[in-house]
């Protein structure tokens, strides 16, 4: 017998027992929720179950919800006196208990049933109908009577060749340990883990089985009879249990291999069922019961090592409110007599919840927190988790804003250079009278703290002016370029909630600030109307807002980025030691105001004692080479292109200590060339770090000699109080040396997207221990000097018959050519292709000398293999670049645009050949996953579009039954190993047309 019959029968119900546990932020109205929990159990009467005799009958009377008072649930130890109060069938079989969360827990929602009238899976498909009526839809209802039992057997009545399987013997240790005494009491642990994990069941059970001192284990995996029967809606208790061995040396692969062959065979519908037992007084199970228990304990031996259950996952967003947002759920399940610890898996947005089930009893708690261990090191290993790089222990030098730090620069230096330009040299004294009547004006007009300030104005004295007063009223200013249209600046004081725009001549003329934001201008605030300490700077927490930048957003729409004032001190403080700026430093601001580097050239030398040099034009060969050997600059921060730029012209600029560059990947080739501009003594430091992370996070010295290997510089090492994660698409952490997306966390994160709740959930996410991050969408390596190098985007990175390919490669490889000064490789989307996997690469080209298309084709057939090479390639005049200095790949022209228009009129009803049993493939894909068949081509990968072990099984079945014959099926079944180790579209049309051919 297993758990689940036993269950069945109603034994033990304080210990069979299905809990899930929600945790979230915000309300839940205890009065709505006892309703909602009633009308979801009139549509799901199976909630309502209690026993006559030996049957099952609806009670007619809604699941009961307790409330406790905040606190009254240990998150640590998982535990309340509520989570251990028997069900069963004497009285009511499900409730919940509402625990209200306080200003650091969080509020907390248990659903318990009784394991005789429900499963892991029924209990949360009634719990998707509690917030459905919650949130004032409809519930789905699950009202089919069908139980278990009657399932098996219909479903085992049309299968052939099932044999029933022995009964397991009590013959195993029990892996969390064997308690001495009798209890009744449970204990529960739980892990989280990053990501969702396919093969999860076989990579635990191959892990433990290899912990222990054998070697090997017994497992039993519940197995989901709804499989059998997809359109049966009930909330049953509808499992039974697959038996699974795992040999000493087997690796998790094996395991899976033979658990997806036992589930092919439906090897779970051969479990044995004492139906006599029905027949037996509820007294006399129960002493049976007891016997086996009491045998299990004496023995220390149980039906298996542990019950592993894959739970499947969850939509937070289905267990949500418009009050109350679902942050983690997870499951404290059961045991039965004779029954091993209950190892539950629950696969939440992100992350994987491990929890375990057993007895409470001196030092299992231990042997069920190693058990966790093991599991959790199984999915996610620690050696793919840590990396020497992260830093998060250095304490900042000084608490003090950067408000405060200006403050007492003034005071220290007040009469040396600040700002100088074509507008003259500005004193540290003059700049700060200026910013206080900016602040003055502002406070008269009751701006402060919480209030966004648009700032319209160019590289000049006004603009430092209006900047720090801002600042000094402790509100947050919102830098706009002033070569935007009027209706996006608009759109931004609107969005921003600017209430006031500081805005210099001629810029007051234009009809850019909307109705209910008040212009103020600059060139008519007084000067000198504030007498040298008299006006009184805010006081600054660390949690204030800083200033709002807007960055351009996927749907069209800009976001604004809202960065804290602790995130800026964090990044001025590291910056400051990091590129050696002092107060020797005169930094050039060359960059516009709208753009977040600009904040390296306005805040590091200003708050070191250093000069801001302000350059007026716009950056072009002419102004920069005048800024070059003119300015008396000694430290540069601008973008590759810029740099790029710089390097073709003819100079020997000298004095330059250091050359920041941030923006876009940095081309060892250009690196190379401005180290050989500047000289040696100058430092050519490509710094990485997107906006949501405070200007820059992480930073590299390029080094001629190391860096020449590669295609671009690395981005070095993070900041102080930085820590990264590289993780794949199912948030996983990579193995060292593997690609994974960036995300950062840390001091410097930003607090998010202005009045973007789902963005903000989509981008700053939490890892499995809590940890915020963003989500850079950067693909990232660890190179073996323990340096971060960018090898492209997570939306830029394309698949060319099953390859990745990233296009700075092949940009590399055109510049390598002698006729090439630069190139650019994008990729797009063909015309007539779909979903965007018909994406071809095209590349373009600035040259030095005449070359055509056949002879750079000519030169990288050489260089690449086919599949990298480039539909086309263009050379242009120039590159087309963004304001923020990086080029614009929506503005460079599509090479087969005009063509592809004209074979469209001459041949309208041409079509692609489409080989039939790939397309009737993809069918059975699209449904089976319910994604649209234009998502999927050859190279789609089942699990990494959220397919799982049985949904593979349910498309192998489709397969067999829509492109095979019954002849065929059994061979083709035979490459299951072969499937799972390459589940790809291509590769299951592959094997079908080879059976077919057969």
């Amino acid at each position: 017998m297993t758990a689940m019959e036993w269950a069945f029968l109603g034994l033990r119900p304080a210990l069979c027992l299905v809990q899930h546990v929600v945790e979230g932020a915000g309300e839940l109205a205890p009065g709505e929720l006892a309703e909602a929990m009633a009308i979801a159990a009139e549509t799901s009467p199976g909630m309502r179950l209690v026993r006559e005799g030996r049957r099952w009958v609806d009670s007619g009377v809604a699941p009961e919800l307790h409330v406790l008072p905040p606190g009254a649930f240990d998150r640590g130890r998982l535990d309340s006196p509520a989570l251990h109060r028997g069900l069963d069938g004497a009285g009511a079989t499900c409730e919940a208990v509402l625990v209200p969360g306080t200003p650091t827990t969080p509020t907390t929602l248990v659903f318990r049933a009784f394991h005789g009238v429900t499963d892991a899976r029924g209990l949360l498909l009634w719990m998707g109908d509690v917030f459905r009526v919650l949130r004032g839809e409809p519930p789905l209802g699950h009202d089919s009577p069908l139980n278990h039992h009657d399932l098996a057997r219909s479903v085992a009545a049309s299968a052939t060749g099932l044999r029933t399987a022995p009964a397991a013997p009590l013959e195993w240790p029990a892996l969390a340990g064997s308690p001495a005494q009798q209890t009744s009491r449970l204990l529960w642990r739980r892990r989280s883990v990053d990501g969702r994990h396919p093969a999860s069941v076989a990579k635990v059970a191959a892990a433990l089985a290899a912990s222990t001192e054998t070697g090997d284990g017994r497992f039993f995996v519940p197995v989901d009879l709804r499989r059998h029967a997809p359109e049966l809606r009930s909330t049953a208790m509808l499992v039974h249990a697959l038996r699974v061995d795992v040999a000493a040396g087997e690796d998790w692969q094996e395991v899976q291999r033979r658990l997806l062959g036992s589930l092919a065979e439906r090897e779970e519908l051969t479990l044995p069922f004492a139906s006599w037992l029905l027949r037996m007084p509820v007294p006399a199970m129960r002493a049976v019961n007891a016997g086996i228990d009491r045998a299990a304990r004496r023995r220390g031996r149980y039906q298996a090592g542990a019950y592993l259950s894959q739970l499947g996952g969850v939509d937070h967003d289905e267990l949500s409110t418009d009050r109350f947002r679902t942050t983690a759920v997870y499951s404290l399940g059961g045991v039965s007599p004779g029954g091993p610890p209950e190892i539950d898996l629950l696969e939440s947005p992100g992350r994987t919840e491990i929890t375990v089930a057993w007895h409470d009893a001196p030092g299992l708690a231990e042997r069920a927190e190693a058990l966790l261990e093991t599991a959790a090191e199984a999915l996610s290993p620690a050696a793919n988790r840590r990396w020497a790089g992260n830093r998060t222990d250095r304490p900042l030098p000084s608490e003090r804003s950067v408000v405060e730090l200006f403050r007492e620069q003034v005071d220290r230096t007040p009469d040396r250079v600040a700002l100088s330009g074509p507008e003259g040299k500005v004193t540290y004294a003059e700049l700060s009278r200026r910013a206080d009547a900016v602040a003055t004006e502002l406070r008269r007009q009751g701006v402060g703290p919480g209030t966004v300030v648009g700032l319209l104005a160019d590289r000049t004295v006004a603009a430092m002016a209006g900047l720090w007063g801002v600042l000094r009223v402790g509100a947050a200013y919102l830098p706009l370029d002033t070569r935007h249209p009027d209706a996006r600046i608009a759109d931004l004081l609107t969005d921003s909630g600017s209430t006031f725009c500081l805005t210099q001549r001629p810029y007051d003329e234009r009809a850019c600030v909307p109705p209910g934001c008040r212009p103020l201008i600059l060139d008519d605030l007084a000067l000198d109307g504030v007498p040298p300490g008299e006006f009184q700077d805010a006081v600054i927490d660390p949690a204030d807002l800083c200033y709002v930048i807007y960055t351009s957003g996927s749907t069209g729409r800009p976001k604004g980025v809202q960065i804290e004032h602790r995130a800026l001190l964090n990044y001025v403080h590291w910056g400051t030691r990091a590129f050696g700026v002092d107060a020797d430093t005169r930094l050039p601001l060359v960059t516009s105001l709208s753009f977040d580097v600009t904040g390296t050239s306005v805040f590091l030398p200003l708050l070191a004692g250093g000069e801001v040099v302000l350059m007026r034009a716009e950056p072009n060969h002419l102004s920069l080479r005048e800024l070059l050997v003119d300015s008396g600059a000694t430290m540069l921060n601008l973008t590759p292109s810029h740099l790029d730029l710089i390097g073709r012209l003819d100079l020997a600029p000298s004095g330059y200590r250091a050359v920041i560059v941030i923006g876009e990947q940095l081309r060892v080739e250009v690196a190379a060339r401005a180290q050989q501009m500047f000289g040696p003594g100058c430092r050519i430091i490509n710094e990485y770090g997107p906006t949501e992370a405070t200007i820059g996070c992480t930073a590299h010295t390029f080094d001629p000699v190391r860096d020449a290997r590669g295609a671009v510089v690395p981005i070095g090492l993070p900041a102080d109080n930085t820590t990264v994660h590289l993780l794949d698409e199912d948030r996983r952490y990579v193995a060292p040396g593997e690609i994974g997306e960036l995300h950062l966390g840390g001091a410097q994160l930003a607090r998010g997207y202005l009045g973007r709740p789902d963005l903000n959930r989509e981008r700053f996410v939490e890892l499995a221990d809590g940890t915020r991050v963003y989500r850079t969408g950067d693909l990232v390596r660890i190179l073996p000097s323990g340096e971060l190098e960018c090898v492209g985007r997570i939306d830029d990175q394309v698949k060319i018959r099953g390859h990745r390919v990233e296009p700075a490669e092949v940009a590399q490889a055109l510049e390598e050519h002698p006729a090439v000064d630069r190139a650019v490789v994008i990729a797009r989307t063909r015309p007539g292709s779909q979903g965007g996997h018909g994406k071809s690469l095209y590349g373009y080209v600035l040259t030095n000398a005449p070359v055509t298309e056949d002879e750079l084709a000519e030169h990288l057939v050489g260089r690449l293999p086919a599949y990298m090479l480039p539909a086309a390639v263009m050379a242009l005049p120039e590159l087309p670049y963004t304001v923020s200095g990086k080029v614009d790949a929506r503005a460079l022209p599509d090479p087969f645009a005009e063509a592809e228009a004209a074979d469209a009129r001459d041949a309208p009803d041409r079509g692609v050949p489409v080989d039939p049993v790939e397309e009737a493939v993809a069918g059975i894909w699209a449904r089976t996953l319910g994604v649209p068949r234009s998502r999927l081509d050859g190279t789609a990968d089942f699990h990494r579009l959220g397919g799982d072990s049985v949904a593979l099984l349910a498309m192998l079945a489709g397969v067999c039954a829509e492109v095979l014959t019954p002849g065929q099926e059994k061979a083709f079944m035979a490459h299951l190993g072969s499937i799972l180790r390459e589940p790809t579209l291509g590769r299951v049309a592959e094997l079908a047309r080879a059976e077919r051919r057969a």
